[in-house]
């Protein structure tokens, strides 16, 4: 479809959708025509032709969800490797997990002159929805798969999986998981999914008091395995979804005379620096955030300039780093 074609469709002018792409003035009438035009055909203009009438800039924007998490510095230092090898600069914000604080930015740079944006998804929402569909630059997804959009993801469920399998091939019986909000796809569903397809097929039950939904933090972690240790019957194995999670696990067994991994078993995902200096180095999931910063930098620059671009998916492999919390 191209612009007249769009313009026709929407009952607008062309200069109408012209000035809209390009962050001119719109009556709020023809604004919301082009924008539920927008949502019912996917139309976005050619960002070739685009750039014919704007200047690059040799900017991109980055949102991440955390500053002082490893995993992001990892994935943005992947990033910056390749955009400045290309002349590039980066913008980078961090919403500190606060959702609205993401779609905050997703806007800004929709509406200031970008030349594409990397976005360290978590949670996505109607309104993350409504706005991602409005993008008419190039938008990479990191962490999360998001139908329509090129993403760098990692085999959340695999990782899951194959840890929970190496405590119960170890001759755990009476598992417990401490995970994140559902709602984050790969970090809470994709996790959590992969530790109880490893349980049923095992034949292992799990207690709905072992089962318990934390923060991305150690002191969560730490309270989590406080509330799973008040039970009757102790677990003898934890997966847990983050690296600062378990770590918080291990400080509340260590404080407690819960012995790793005699007792419990303890494994994470990430492979963090914490994991290795814990008071019982943590056996854990590594995963790639670097390639994936790397990845995702490639991506967007293979769709700088391009007419049109079909979305790609990578899913990046996981290694498993054992070590003494599952050592038995």
């Amino acid at each position: 479809m191209n612009i007249s074609e769009f313009a026709e469709y929407a009952g607008v002018s062309k200069s109408a959708v012209s000035r809209y792409f390009n962050n001119g003035y719109l009556s709020d009438d023809k604004r919301e025509k082009i924008e539920k035009a927008i949502e019912e055909t996917g139309y976005s203009p050619s960002i070739s032709a685009q750039a014919i009438k704007t200047r690059v800039t040799k900017l991109v924007g980055v949102i991440i969800p955390k500053l002082s998490s490893e995993s992001c510095a990892r994935i943005t230092e992947g990033i910056s490797q390749v955009l400045y090898e290309h002349g590039y600069q980066i913008l980078l914000v961090n919403t500190a997990n606060d959702y609205n604080k993401e779609i905050e930015y997703l806007d800004l740079f929709r509406q200031n002159r970008v030349d594409g944006v990397i976005f360290l998804a978590t949670v996505f929402t109607d309104v993350h929805r409504s706005l991602l569909k409005k993008m008419h630059i190039p938008v990479v997804i990191t962490g999360q798969e998001y139908k329509g959009f090129s993403c760098v993801c990692h085999d959340d469920f695999g990782a899951a999986y194959a840890l929970t399998e190496l405590m119960l091939h170890k001759g755990a019986v009476r598992p417990a998981y401490i995970g994140v909000t559902d709602d984050d796809k790969a970090a809470g569903e994709a996790r959590h999914k992969g530790f109880l397809k490893a349980l049923a097929d095992n034949d292992i039950s799990l207690d709905k008091h072992n089962s318990v939904t934390a923060e991305f933090n150690i002191d969560s972690g730490y309270s989590c395995a406080k509330k799973i240790f008040s039970g009757r019957e102790h677990p003898d194995c934890i997966f847990c979804a983050t690296d600062n999670i378990a770590a918080g696990a291990i400080l509340y067994c260590r404080e407690n005379g819960i012995k790793i991994p005699e007792d419990v078993m303890i494994c994470g995902v990430g492979d963090s620096k914490i994991g290795a200096i814990t008071a019982v180095p943590l056996t854990s999931a590594r995963l790639h955030y670097k390639t994936a910063g790397i990845e995702a930098a490639q991506m967007l620059l293979n769709s700088i300039g391009r007419a049109s671009n079909v979305p790609k998916i990578m899913k990046l492999d996981y290694e498993i780093v054992e070590r003494e919390s599952t050592n038995r």
